[in-house]
């Protein structure tokens, strides 16, 4: 007889997720709103869960109407109001209606989470123009649109406010992802450079980089890439939503009030050392190929 092999699951079940402790105490967000792009699953549905669970009021966007809405039962389970908004951030005029009903609804908005984003495995050699412009345009451009509308009406507002963005491991950079290197990369610098420019209107702007960190999306690499994951960091493992989850809720207590400009590496030590390869690791970098010829005499 036949036996199927059971497709392999990763990250958390939401009550796995919702059972993953905290070192934040009970309420410690409560009266605050935070927007957390990219809600319907994986990371973004972590961060959302935690600000939640201490006491958020939530609004959560994405481009899944129905992940969306599960995301959103999820988090009205836990006792938050959330405002669940299907978009997409690349389009700024829909960003744009995003932030005014947020302040519309909720009186304001106390923290931005940019976590939407995506990219797809591929050998740099074969992106399409169409490809490319996708992940830029969804990583950079539709982070880069959140972050200034959001900042826009703090400064209107006169009302201070925190962005977190979230970015990746890009410090030894991604081969196999080159185009989201690029993207991530982006929203690295120009968090540093506007963490300057908006200073005087109190908005502080970081960075969370998440090596790899397993969630369903691993499901969406090759077996062959997303087994090098697991080799990525000296730690010989990968780190969960809930690391991811609790950087960002850092970054917006009072414990990250003096912090700006700054990127939290969440990896397990992969700007050091380890090689994750999400296309799969070519043979030219497998060991033993790599044994170098003898130096000629």
């Amino acid at each position: 007889m036949e036996s199927s092999a059971t497709p392999r699951r990763y990250g958390f079940d939401d009550a796995e997720l919702l059972a993953q402790p905290t070192v934040f105490r009970p309420g410690l967000f409560a009266g605050q709103t935070v927007l957390v792009s990219g809600a319907g699953s994986g990371l973004g549905k972590a961060v959302a869960a935690l600000f939640a669970r201490l006491g958020a009021r939530l609004a959560i966007c994405g481009r899944d109407p129905a992940r969306l809405e599960a995301a959103a039962a999820l988090l009205r389970g836990l006792g938050a109001e959330v405002i669940a908004v299907p978009m997409s951030i690349r389009d700024p005029d829909q960003v744009q209606a995003l932030i005014e009903r947020v302040w519309a609804e909720a009186g304001g908005l106390d923290l931005l989470v940019n976590n939407a984003g995506g990219q797809f495995p591929q050998a740099a050699l074969d992106y399409t123009p169409k490809g490319w412009n996708a992940v830029i345009d969804t990583n950079l451009n539709g982070t880069w649109y959140m972050m200034q509308a959001a900042a826009r009406a703090w400064v209107a507002a006169k009302r201070p406010g925190a962005i977190v963005n979230i970015v990746a491991d890009i410090w030894r950079g991604m081969p196999g992802i080159a185009h989201t290197c690029a993207a991530r990369a982006g929203v690295v610098y120009v968090s540093k450079s506007v963490a300057v420019e908006w200073a005087p209107h109190r908005i502080r702007v970081n960075c969370v980089a998440p090596g790899c960190v397993e969630t369903t999306a691993f499901s969406l690499y090759p077996p062959e890439g997303s087994a090098t994951f697991y080799e990525s960091n000296p730690m010989l493992r990968a780190g969960d939503a809930q690391d991811i989850a609790e950087a960002c809720c850092y970054l917006a207590a009072p414990s990250g009030k003096f912090v700006t400009g700054e990127v939290v590496t969440v990896d397990g030590g992969q700007q050091l050392w380890g090689d994750p390869w999400p296309i799969g690791r070519p043979d030219y970098f497998r060991i033993p190929h790599g044994a170098a010829p003898a130096p000629k005499e």
